[in-house]
């Protein structure tokens, strides 16, 4: 087999290891059935990741760059707050709920397998703060652009979008009703802005 630079190896192993969550759950996925997945020895394998945590921790990090990655691109922050919440919510569902159970049911159990394992914990709070904060700064742009001010601060504005969506997601992925997502959403929405009381200037 010819010599790939680990760097290169490393996003290839991430999405092996994404495959094999996605199948088996995070018990029951190893270094072993990951290699498989990619293809290469349990060896080269392990010359990348040397244990499952840090692979796990490496497949977490990938997992929250992309739904952030998302979240960033879901607002539109031209025409105000209003609009860039609303936009913002059904944008990011239609990309990352709809169609893609298994990408959020991954998320939630690297979640819970952050938080239970001792030296992880930090991953499930800089997960959500990551989170948060690309909803804030477009909650903020999205007023400043159009002269608006909110009652609340938009980074209670944005925990209190992603909480909402968390549950909505949650509630979608034990019982799909896109009829139900919606408005879901909508009601989200409204409380929400209801809760921001934007005053445009």
């Amino acid at each position: 087999m010819p010599y790939v630079e680990a760097s290169v190896r490393r996003p290839q192993f991430i999405a092996a290891a994404r495959a094999a969550l996605a199948a088996h759950g995070v018990a029951k996925t190893s270094l072993r059935v990951v290699a498989a997945q990619a293809d290469v020895p349990l060896a080269t394998m392990q010359y990348v990741f040397p244990s499952k945590e840090k692979l796990l921790r490496a497949v977490i990090e990938d997992v929250v760059d992309e739904i952030a990655g998302v979240l960033q691109a879901s607002a539109a922050t031209d025409q105000g707050l209003e609009n860039a919440i609303r936009h913002g919510l059904d944008t990011f569902w239609a990309k990352l709920v709809e169609g893609g159970r298994e990408l959020q049911l991954l998320q939630y159990e690297l979640t819970m397998y952050a938080l239970r394992t001792p030296g992880h914990e930090e991953l499930a709070r800089l997960q959500y703060e990551r989170y948060a904060g690309v909803v804030a700064r477009w909650c903020r742009q999205a007023a400043e652009q159009a002269g608006e001010t909110a009652a609340v601060s938009f980074d209670h504005l944005a925990r209190m979008i992603v909480a909402g969506v968390d549950g909505l997601i949650l509630q979608y992925v034990c019982d799909p009703d896109d009829a139900r997502a919606r408005e879901g959403r909508e009601a989200l929405a409204d409380m929400v802005i209801g809760l921001a009381r934007v005053d445009a200037a």
